[in-house]
């Protein structure tokens, strides 16, 4: 798989594996069906605890990206079922803080739209493949 854990990193192991997992699955190289690694096999591979991994997944199984099944363990999800209601106002909670970073570093709007744009080009140019 193409985890690259930052072990250095303040951003704790378990929301690593989550966002590096998500976006395996935006730039389409995790496909709908795919069975990801077995949560010991991951923990054993990347050299962590498993509880590490489950928690990942469990959030991932939360927010609709995987699901859990007794036989095949954890699949990635179809696109029209992680669809969510309330995805937008989640969005937007967990972006502002950014945004007002942004704004009192002194990016414009104009700037930011740059890079949000850059960023989810690179991510529908992957899917695309």
């Amino acid at each position: 798989m193409f985890l690259a854990i930052d072990f250095q990193s303040d951003i704790p192991i378990y929301i690593q594996l989550k966002q590096q997992i998500i976006a395996g699955i935006a730039r389409g190289a995790l496909k709908e069906g795919e069975e990801l690694p077995s949560v010991r096999q991951l923990a054993q591979d990347i050299g962590i605890n498993l509880h590490t991994v489950n928690k990942a997944y469990s959030l991932l199984k939360d927010d609709g990206f995987i699901l859990m099944d007794r036989r095949k363990g954890a699949l990635i999800n179809s696109r029209e079922n992680m669809a969510e209601e309330d995805f937008k106002f989640r969005l937007r909670e967990e972006i502002n803080p950014l945004i007002a970073q942004a704004f009192c570093k002194g990016m414009t709007e104009e700037e930011l739209q740059l890079e949000i744009g850059e960023i989810y080009r690179s991510y529908s140019q992957g899917a695309e493949r």
